[in-house]
Parts: structure tokens; C-alpha cells; sequence
């Protein structure tokens, strides 16, 4: 047991809450005002726990342009709970100007002369009301303005990010708040890659802050790219905030790699009728203390319930088949039950709750695959107009695509799969990536990662480089081999374990794209060693593009991937060029391939590099120093010990820079989960 009380002068209290969603289907009988009473209870109970501050993560109002309507009951409810004669008890260290730069009073709220808060309120911008226009400005810029809100974390450049920190005290506790509005998902991983994003940190004692980062991006994968990856953070961060993913994963979870917890606080309303949006709502109360941290999840009263199932019909083999008589009625009547106890179900959890809105959001999922129909939804949806809050949106169909399931990598025949056919706006990339879904559950390469394959892929196709694929197993293959010799792995299911690990641990990174580059760099000048140059290799400005006419005094080419033989000006639209000048061969890719070669499947690819002996160079060591700790004992996480970052210059001359992916010093910081010891948060000492 601690000495301490839990709310002492040292203990910062913070609301977390992100994605509220002010307006969403404002215009709705029944379902307009529930974004502001949920709104209210969030602020109603930041005022009753005397919480330091609100900490919003992005998507405060659901509209770029929230209607009037919308921003009158914004402004009047952050009036009546957040402005009053109560004392804020903490300070701010940092330049504000540098803080809060999208207004013309770059002072936080609470130090205006003007003003009287007592619940100061800090948020980012998300997705929903970002800022647009030649300005710049979103909605909160306008609550930034009127004095209600503290609006961090724009960034005005879109080439290079950095990050500066509100640096906060309260008695000997020292908070570093960092915060990252939304930017499009592509764009913000592309800038992580090319290290274009930078973390300040306080250049005196590092060790004495907590780091605590909001950020609203796609957490889950979407895309190759459309997301961004817990491990592009900086390492040095305690706890991450994330924003814009609704589903509700609130209880802080240690990120293995980076060593440090993220908290998912999701919507405060559903906004779709998807099963992330189906998990119980809430919001975190949290504690930090020196280096230590609780954090308290605190279930929302106010929102409507929502209940979601799925039915396969062709589950359902003993009461119906498609070739029942009267199916469709017997479907129907089925749903109609299904329907009915997920009804009675929100009635006997809403017992009780008398601030629990009546009417639930209700979705069934019906799977008609295997020759059932669909029954008509609006006759449907009429039988539950009165108890239901969505009665036009009840049933939703679905019918999945058959896939066929890939027993084995032998039985793959990659002739069919990389057929050498022109498919319109159809990449190698794409086939790459089709053949990894078709293969995802039991077919994967244990060295060679997605992109890594698709670039060496692409290479093989489109510029000819036969020794893509073989240089990057073999370069991929004695770096794995050097990982493996520095951890001392012997047994083979350590192996395969520890080879796994080290893969997932470069995907989507810039080692990654690194390794890719040397690979293909490699493959390169081995072409060129043994003179095997080729036509792509010359400066296209020496090269006439535009006739279509004469020809070339040298071997014929072949016609390669079908655009080779006309160039740019097939079409007559040169620019002066006599029938006696040369004719180049399209773009110069088969300027030297015979049509061996250029038929060639991948497959055959994978043998010749497997026949091939390996050549002998000169190896970089690419192992890392880790230290592993590998004690069962319940003590709280520790961060291991790493070499201290090399000095840089930076924009201010209280902090230093880290960019992505930084190194820090040893640090340590205890977390302890809510659901024990409520009377005491802080119960495990930070272990070095």
C-alpha cells in the first residue's frame, strides 16, 4: 500500500473520451438528440469525479460543417459544466504559442483574464471535422475562439511533421501531452517511412515525464497503406490514445514491441450498424501519478442499445432447405423469432436504467446463400415500427462468395495464377496480393514479406531483372540466418517461432523498404557485371519517342509485355520526325530479352533461383543489441534498457528530436488494470 490518497495534489485526473459525433441523424424522430445527452453525461460526470481535464481524441462533431443547431447545444453544454470558479491545479511549461497555433490567443483557455474555467477541455481534430478551406479552420477552431476549448495537435505542413509536446505539472507529477489530428492515412505512412515525422522531447530530465500520445487514425488495416502500424511510434511514449476506431477496446494493452499501452476508448454512438459498434460504450477516468498510471472504465448510461446477429440459413437444414414448400414464409417467420428475443433481451438489460433510452437499434445478418430468396424487408420491418429505433433497417442480407481452400503450396499452379495475360488496370502488385488472400490461413512465406515479393515481382515482369526474386530470398535469407545466430535459437521450433517474429516485426516499416531497395540494388549490379545491360538502362532524353516510323539497325526486339513496339508517337503525332530516323522500341524494355525469357512463369522463377549457387560477398551484421527479460514474476512492465539517442539539432532549445521509430533510454512505467483494487491504483513499484 501506497502512503499516498488516490486524488492528491500530485495526481493528475483525466476524461478520456474520443469519436462523440455531435449531429449524427440530428434530424431523426427518434434518434436525433442522442449524441447530446451522451455528450452531456460525459461532461456531467468529468464535473462530479473534479477530473483536471478532458481529453478529447478527434471527431467532436460528426459534419465538417455542423449545423447551427448542433453548435448552439455544443457551446451552451461546455458553458454550463466546464466554466466556473473551481481552481485548475496544474501548470503548463511549454510555449503555448508553439501549442496551440490555430488561433489568435495562444494561450490555453484557463489562463485567459476574460475567462473563468475550471474544466479545461484539450482535443484534436479527427476525420469527421477536420480543417478545410484556404484557412485551414474546422469547427473546433471556432470552440478554440469563443474560449471552450484547447485545440492541439494541427500540423500545417504536409512534408514534414513534428510534434511538440504540452508539457504539464501538477506538484512532482510531470505530464508530456502529445497530440496528432487526423491526415489521410496513405499520406501519414508514407511520411512515417520516409522518417518525415518527428517527436520532441524536453531535453532535461526525459526520464521524469509521462509521455501520453492521442492520435485518430485507422488502427486496424484497411489497405496496404491505409493505416498506420502501432510500431511507427516512438518507443519513449507510456500511453497511446487512439482515436476514430469505434469498437470499444478501452483497457489499456501492451504493445509488445514498442512497450507501451494503447487505449482504444471508441465511440460514444453508434454510427453504423456493424459489430464493432455493438460492444458496451465507455469512457476512462485516468490516473497518473509520477510514473504511474490507472485507468478506470466508466460505462456510458445514456446510450441507446444496439444488438446484432448473424443467421446462415443453410445452418438451419432441419427447419428449412430452398426446396421447402413456402420457404420464403418459414424464413421469414424464423427472422420474426430471431428478432423477438434480441427485443426481449434489450428489455431485460434495460431494467433498472431509467436513463437507458427505450427503443433499441436492432440488426439481423441472414446469410441466403445455397438458393434461398429474400423476403420483402419493408412488410417486415412494419410488424416492429413501435419497438424497434431503426424499423427501416432491420434484415440486412448477405450472400458470400464460395472460395475454394488451398490445402497445399504444391497444388498451387502458378501458371494460372500469374498467367501472362494484359489485364486491364490489373498490377502484378494486385495478383501478388491475391495469390496472399487466397493462401492467408495455411499457404505463407516464412522469409519474404507481402510487399517484399510484389516489388521483386514487379521487377522480374516489368524491367526484366532475372535475379530479383533470387537475390531478395538470398539477401532475406543471410539476414534471417545472422538474427538467428545472435539469439542463440537451436531447436526448430524456436526457429520457426523466432522467424515468424522477426518477420511480422518489418512489415510496414522503413527496414523493410530498405532491405527491398538493397535486394533489388543488388540484383542490379550483377546484371551489370556481367554486361547484360539493357536498352532501360540509357537516358531516355537521348532517345527520339515520338516517330513512329524507320527502324532500328540492330537485332529485332521482341515484343515483350505488348508495348513495346510503338512508342509514344504511334498514333501520328510526332514532332517533325522524317520517315530516315531511327525508330525506338516503345519504352525500352526488351530491348535485349528473348522471348524465352519474357514467357518464363514465376514458378520457374522460384527453380532457377533455388539451382543457382549463392555468391560470395561480403556480409553487413544486421543484429541489434536486446536485452530480454525473461522472469515470470508479477512486477510491473519495464522497458528495456536501450542506447541513449545521438544529439540533434532541433527547433527548440528546451526539447530534442526523435524521429519515428526513435531509440530512448531505460525507462519503466507500472499500469495497473481497473478491475482490481479500486480503492488503490498505485500499487507496484517502477522496476529499472
Amino acid at each position: 500500500m501506497f502512503p499516498f490518497s488516490r486524488d492528491d495534489e500530485d495526481t493528475f485526473k483525466i476524461l478520456i473520451a474520443t469519436d462523440i459525433h455531435l449531429g449524427y441523424l440530428e434530424k431523426d424522430a427518434i434518434r436525433g438528440n442522442d449524441t447530446y445527452t451522451t455528450l452531456d453525461e460525459i461532461l456531467q460526470c468529468a464535473k462530479q469525479n473534479e477530473v483536471d481535464f478532458i481529453l478529447l481524441g478527434g471527431d467532436l462533431f460528426h459534419d465538417n460543417k455542423p449545423s447551427r443547431q448542433c453548435l448552439h447545444k455544443c457551446l451552451t453544454m461546455l458553458r454550463k459544466y466546464c466554466m466556473g470558479d473551481s481552481p485548475v491545479r496544474f501548470e503548463i511549461l511549454s510555449d503555448q504559442k508553439v501549442n496551440f497555433n490555430t488561433t489568435q490567443f495562444p494561450w490555453v483557455n484557463y489562463q485567459d483574464e476574460n475567462l473563468n474555467i475550471s474544466i479545461p477541455v484539450f482535443s484534436i481534430h479527427g476525420n469527421h471535422d477536420d480543417p478545410t478551406g484556404a484557412e485551414g479552420l474546422c469547427a473546433l477552431d471556432l470552440l478554440s475562439a469563443s474560449g471552450l476549448v484547447n485545440h492541439f495537435g494541427h500540423s500545417h505542413s504536409v512534408e514534414k511533421i513534428e510534434i511538440s509536446p504540452i508539457l504539464i505539472q501538477k506538484g512532482i507529477t510531470k505530464l508530456a501531452l502529445y497530440g496528432l489530428g487526423s491526415i489521410p492515412d496513405e499520406r501519414l505512412y508514407r511520411m512515417f517511412v520516409n522518417k518525415q515525422v518527428s517527436m520532441l522531447r524536453p531535453k532535461e530530465d526525459q526520464d521524469g515525464w509521462f509521455n501520453l500520445f492521442t492520435i485518430h487514425q485507422n488502427r486496424s488495416k484497411h489497405g496496404p497503406t491505409n493505416y498506420i502500424p502501432e510500431q511507427f511510434l516512438d518507443d519513449f511514449l507510456d500511453l497511446v490514445v487512439w482515436g476514430h476506431e469505434h469498437e470499444c477496446l478501452i483497457k489499456p494493452t501492451l504493445n509488445e514491441q514498442q512497450l507501451f499501452y494503447v487505449s482504444q476508448p471508441g465511440s460514444s454512438v453508434a454510427t453504423s450498424l456493424s459489430p464493432g459498434e455493438a460492444t458496451k460504450k465507455k469512457i476512462g477516468l485516468l490516473r497518473v501519478k509520477g510514473r504511474k498510471m490507472k485507468l478506470q472504465e466508466i460505462p456510458l448510461k445514456t446510450v441507446r442499445q444496439f444488438f446484432i446477429e448473424d443467421v446462415v440459413l443453410a445452418d438451419h437444414q432441419d427447419c428449412f432447405t430452398p426446396d421447402t414448400p413456402h420457404v420464403t414464409k418459414k424464413v421469414e417467420d424464423y427472422c420474426f423469432a430471431k428478432v423477438t428475443e434480441m427485443l426481449d433481451e434489450a428489455e431485460r438489460e434495460r431494467l433498472g436504467c431509467r436513463l437507458t433510452p427505450e427503443k433499441p437499434l436492432i440488426r439481423l445478418r441472414v446469410d441466403y446463400s445455397g438458393g434461398f430468396e429474400a423476403f420483402n424487408t419493408s412488410r417486415f420491418s412494419q410488424k416492429f415500427v413501435d419497438r424497434v429505433a431503426n424499423p427501416k433497417d432491420i434484415i440486412h442480407f448477405i450472400r458470400r462468395r464460395e472460395q475454394k481452400e488451398i490445402k497445399d503450396e504444391s497444388s498451387i499452379d502458378y501458371g494460372k495464377l500469374f498467367k501472362p495475360t494484359a489485364v486491364e488496370g490489373l498490377r502484378v502488385e494486385d495478383l501478388v496480393k491475391q495469390y496472399f488472400e487466397a493462401a492467408e490461413q495455411k499457404v505463407q512465406l516464412s522469409l519474404l514479406t507481402e510487399q517484399g515479393m510484389g516489388k521483386a515481382i514487379q521487377e522480374f515482369v516489368d524491367k526484366d531483372e532475372k535475379e530479383a526474386i533470387e537475390e531478395l530470398i538470398t539477401y532475406q535469407l543471410q539476414k534471417t540466418q545472422l538474427h538467428l545466430q545472435s539469439r542463440g535459437v537451436t531447436t526448430e521450433q524456436d526457429i520457426d517461432a523466432e522467424v515468424r517474429l522477426f518477420k511480422d516485426s518489418k512489415k510496414n516499416t522503413a527496414e523493410e523498404e530498405k532491405d527491398i531497395q538493397e535486394a533489388m540494388n543488388r540484383a542490379k549490379a550483377h546484371r551489370l557485371e556481367r554486361g547484360d545491360g539493357d536498352f532501360a538502362d540509357q537516358d531516355v532524353s537521348d532517345v527520339n519517342m515520338d516517330s513512329d516510323e524507320g527502324s532500328v539497325p540492330v537485332a529485332a526486339p521482341t515484343r515483350g509485355r505488348g508495348r513495346g513496339s510503338r512508342g509514344r508517337g504511334g498514333r501520328g503525332r510526332g514532332r517533325g520526325a522524317t520517315a530516315s530516323e531511327p525508330k525506338p522500341a516503345g519504352r525500352g524494355r526488351s530491348q535485349k530479352s528473348s522471348t524465352t525469357s519474357q514467357s518464363r512463369s514465376i514458378f520457374q522463377a522460384f527453380q532457377a533461383s533455388s539451382q543457382k549457387p549463392s555468391r560470395t560477398r561480403a556480409t553487413k551484421s544486421y543484429t541489434d543489441e536486446v536485452i530480454i527479460d525473461d522472469s515470470d514474476e508479477d512486477i510491473p512492465v519495464t522497458k528495456a534498457a536501450r542506447p541513449p539517442p545521438k544529439p540533434s539539432s532541433s527547433s527548440s532549445s528546451s526539447f530534442s528530436k526523435y524521429g519515428s521509430q526513435s531509440q530512448s533510454q531505460s525507462r519503466g512505467i507500472a499500469f495497473e488494470d481497473s478491475d482490481d483494487d479500486e480503492d488503490d491504483p498505485f500499487k507496484a513499484p517502477t522496476r529499472r
